[in-house]
């Protein structure tokens, strides 16, 4: 009898230490895989926005793009957003575009959040797959990606004004 409850516990103990084994080796190799690399291009992707456009990043080769994850209830996204809106108005018309991709949230949240700090920009939102392929976490973080397609820079954290038109100017074609 006891030898039997010693071999059921080591097998139970053994499929226990796998079972944690496992995890931690899919773990550190999902972020190894899910790295954005600076100077290589930025993972491409179909969102529609708020108004039902389609953007394809690929679409916007020749300009430079500020890409900004966010949501509406992280108070830095929200203080940040009158910056990149401003930003924007200046930079829009000599080849810089913003993406704000939204966290999954629902339309209804999203385009109240956009009418309260009158954002011109595209909006978009994601059910997670391209935050997966971003490795995105924590919010906010905005990538920085040159006329090429490439990723500049990355910056996770809330932007000064100053920060987004020093952005602005660093992916200016």
């Amino acid at each position: 009898m006891k030898n039997k409850r010693l071999i059921t516990r080591t097998i139970i103990l053994a499929v226990m230490a796998l079972a944690v084994g496992y995890t931690l080796y899919a773990n550190m190799n999902k972020d190894k895989n899910q790295k954005i690399v600076i100077g290589k291009p930025a993972p491409d992707f179909v969102l529609v926005d708020m108004e039902g456009n389609k953007h394809r990043l690929s679409d916007y080769k020749g300009q430079g793009v500020f890409l900004n994850f966010w949501a509406t209830w992280c108070k830095p996204c929200e203080r940040e957003m009158p910056y990149i809106e401003n930003q924007y108005q200046q930079f829009k018309d000599q080849g810089v575009q913003v993406l704000a991709i939204d966290s999954g949230e629902s339309e209804l949240a999203v385009n109240r959040f956009i009418e309260r700090k009158g954002m011109t920009f595209p909006v978009l939102i994601d059910e997670g797959p391209v935050q997966a392929a971003y490795g995105i976490n924590p919010l906010p973080i905005t990538f920085l990606i040159d006329k090429e397609g490439n990723v500049v820079k990355s910056h996770t954290g809330e932007l000064s004004e100053e920060k987004v038109r020093e952005f602005m100017e660093q992916i200016k074609p």
